[in-house]
């Protein structure tokens, strides 16, 4: 627990505290004034909650309201150095394209790769948290975009690193969704990566498909224990622990899923797991 949630707990148990004594002695010096009987103690204890309710209300506004202007004046800070970010990481990535044009150089062209590799990683960080504020504060934008288009996207990061694991892709016709696109397509990664990881060490396969209002991935290997099927969606949770990772992929995905009406299930099989997404919330209507 970090200090600001804890001295929020602390200050506001001593708040709440203070104002209860307060409300239960005014309760009872004014009951002993005025007499005990049904219609004055339920006149008085409507009158003393009232006033325990009013006083609580104005003396947690002047305790909360400088520790919740540190968290704005944080957010925002954030936000604009967010903002900075962007225009080196955009200098970057343009005059590595205007160099590439130019050098001819085997050795200086590897070395531009790297370079670019480095900014597009740097990209992916500045998104990934531009996201997580945008999250934070309710601000995400909704748009329609193709599942066809965001499920090559998702592929194509993942050419260097899926080894000899065979990807096959059938979605038949394309499908215009309607959702926060960038928690979408962190859905999809995840799911990938996850397809990828726990796969067979040869002769792998992973199949993306489109039936209906149903996104499925399966992946052969090994078939997910009945038992932690209740489970597997929990944060740090890894059903082998020898695979490098944290275990929050699956937890992210669930949280996203749930948050957009996704409704997402597991299908262990003889040979592999399917995942299934039904996108019937999501997909845009025309």
């Amino acid at each position: 627990m970090n200090f600001k949630k804890r001295n929020f707990l602390i200050t506001n148990s001593i708040v709440i505290v203070f104002v209860l004594l307060l409300s239960l002695f005014l309760n009872y010096y004014l009951t002993s004034i005025f007499g005990f009987n049904q219609n004055t103690f339920l006149l008085i204890t409507i009158s003393v909650l009232i006033f325990g309710l009013i006083l609580y209300l104005l003396l947690s506004k002047s305790i909360f309201e400088p520790l919740f202007k540190s968290d704005e004046n944080l957010q925002k800070t954030v936000k604009e150095t967010l903002h900075e970010l962007n225009i080196p990481i955009s200098t970057i990535n343009l005059n590595t394209q205007m160099l590439e044009k130019k050098i001819s150089d085997e050795k200086a062209l590897k070395r531009l790769e790297r370079i670019k590799k480095a900014s597009n990683e740097l990209l992916k960080l500045y998104e990934n948290m531009e996201y997580q504020i945008k999250k934070e504060i309710d601000k995400i934008d909704i748009t329609e975009f193709s599942l066809h288009e965001l499920i090559n996207n998702s592929l194509e990061k993942f050419a260097d690193v899926k080894r000899d694991i065979n990807i096959e892709v059938d979605l038949k016709s394309d499908v215009l969704l309607k959702s926060d696109i960038n928690g979408f397509e962190k859905t999809i990664d995840n799911l990938l990566s996850n397809a990828l990881k726990y796969n067979l060490e040869k002769d792998g396969v992973v199949k993306v498909s489109f039936e209906d209002t149903k996104l499925i991935f399966f992946n052969t290997g090994k078939e997910i224990d009945t038992k932690n099927l209740f489970i597997i969606f929990e944060k740090y949770f890894q059903e082998n622990s020898d695979k490098e990772g944290f275990g929050l992929g699956l937890s992210m995905v669930k949280e996203f899923c749930d948050k957009n009406l996704i409704f997402i299930k597991i299908e262990p099989t003889k040979n592999g797991n399917k995942f299934i997404l039904d996108l019937k919330n999501i997909i845009s209507k025309k």
